[in-house]
């Protein structure tokens, strides 16, 4: 009973702090130095400056801004407006035609921001004038759009899964390697999505696209080839044992300067305006790291983790029913809090749970990352929505309405992976011998 009751009194001051409008990584600190002054005797001001420090100078969290600004980059200049013309003439042959850029251009792009923000805001504001101008459905614009933007959580370098991998001390290569298959397959099922639409609302189709002779399809074509070298030079240095996570993402920096600097859109304004934007977006994340490691640290002296974890296995739940009662609890999470937040509030009770079930913490990240993705896109504070909002002048209702079948297809996405737990294991288990840290 006592700890239910130092649980109930953590949750009542974190909710207290984040309801007076405090900073997420301030509650968090808040939260630990009460916990640590009532419950335990050693000074909370010694232990938070130890755990402050040791947890913002991680080698490992170095990869984050530097992903963050590859992201920025291709967000500020005209690689972004590239890469969907040469997208498009690929794409309108399928059943659902230009809808599908929405897709394809998220996952492209995810694969070199790692974030779900970043990703709709440059995904949107090319494909939205586009495919309103030909003339497809507002809702299949903005609902796949919604749902395809949360691939940037998934595909790595994801944000996500790198503060996944720091608070549980994971390989962040292997947790990167891990997000392709499961992206991808997600990938496919919106895009399955839009073609039952094609084939199901036969009235609302546009008219199709002009024919386009192939070697036109290929000219076009160029103006993608930039991005996908720098993908696929990010990616496979890690797949291949070449570089860790932090040195695949300082390629993918000066890459991709190096590719706006060729294409004459890299400029001092630009790049002092991606800089100030991944400074913001690293200091935020960094601010919540360091609250979430020291509330980490006063759980710990309290025993409440391993109490919780304890009572978890004398109720003798499989893994099944643990990972159900997970999904729902971090889907109603989501409704409140964003992705990041939501993993690093929670990581120090559930790590313990998920070892003591013998859940894979490999898989375990990325079926985190699924179930958060939906955090995006529900209401009141998804924050995919309120980006859609600015972009669309739409009601949050409305779009929330129009990504709910997303929100569909990402439940069976945890569906597929508890099914198929290999889809997240199998290619982090087969990776070559090299540097896997960091």
């Amino acid at each position: 009973m006592g700890e239910i009751y130092t649980t109930l009194i953590f949750i009542f001051v974190l909710f207290a702090l984040l309801g007076s409008s405090v900073w997420i990584g301030l509650a968090l600190m808040g939260v630990a130095w009460f916990g640590m002054e009532l419950f335990t005797t050693r000074p909370a001001g010694d232990a938070m400056i130890t755990t402050i420090w040791t947890g913002a100078s991680s080698w490992t969290l170095t990869a984050l801004p530097l992903f963050i600004w590859m992201g920025e980059i291709l967000y500020r200049t005209r690689l972004s407006e590239d890469m969907f013309r040469g997208l498009a003439p690929w794409m309108r042959w399928l059943p659902g035609g230009l809808l599908h850029t929405n897709i394809a251009g998220c996952t492209i792009f995810a694969a070199v921001s790692g974030s779900s923000a970043a990703t709709l805001t440059t995904v949107g504001k090319m494909s939205i004038p586009e495919l309103r101008k030909r003339g497809y459905p507002e809702y299949m614009i903005v609902g796949t759009l919604a749902g395809a933007a949360t691939l940037g959580l998934m595909i790595p370098p994801s944000l996500t899964l790198i503060v996944y991998g720091v608070s549980i001390n994971e390989s962040i290569t292997k947790l990167f390697l891990a997000g392709i298959f499961p992206g991808l397959v997600l990938a496919s099922l919106f895009m399955a999505y839009i073609m039952a639409w094609h084939f199901l609302a036969k009235d609302q189709r546009p008219k199709p696209e002009p024919a386009m002779s192939f070697g036109a399809m290929l000219a076009e074509s160029r103006f993608l080839i930039p991005v996908l070298i720098l993908v696929t030079v990010v990616i496979g240095s890690m797949y291949l044992g070449l570089a860790t996570a932090t040195e695949a993402a300082a390629v993918g920096v000066v890459g991709a300067l190096t590719l706006a600097l060729l294409q004459g859109s890299l400029n001092w304004a630009t790049f002092s305006a991606s800089l100030m934007g991944a400074t913001r977006t690293s200091a935020m994340i960094a601010l919540i790291l360091m609250g979430a490691s020291f509330l980490s640290l006063a759980m710990g002296f309290t025993g409440l983790p391993r109490a919780l974890a304890a009572w978890i296995d004398q109720m003798n739940l499989s893994p099944l029913v643990l990972i159900i009662a997970l999904t729902l609890f971090y889907v109603v999470l989501g409704m409140f809090l964003d992705g990041i937040s939501s993993v690093v509030l929670t990581m120090a009770i559930v790590e313990p749970m998920i070892r003591q079930a013998g859940i894979d913490v490999i898989w375990f990240g990325i079926f985190i990352v699924v179930v958060v993705e939906m955090a995006q896109v529900t209401p009141p504070i998804g924050f995919n929505l309120f980006v859609l909002q600015s972009m669309t002048r739409h009601e949050i209702s409305y779009i929330a309405k129009t990504a709910l079948p997303m929100v569909g297809l990402m439940l069976l996405m945890v569906v597929i992976l508890v099914a198929w737990p290999e889809l997240a294991t199998w290619l982090p288990n087969t990776q070559r011998g090299g540097p896997v840290g960091g």
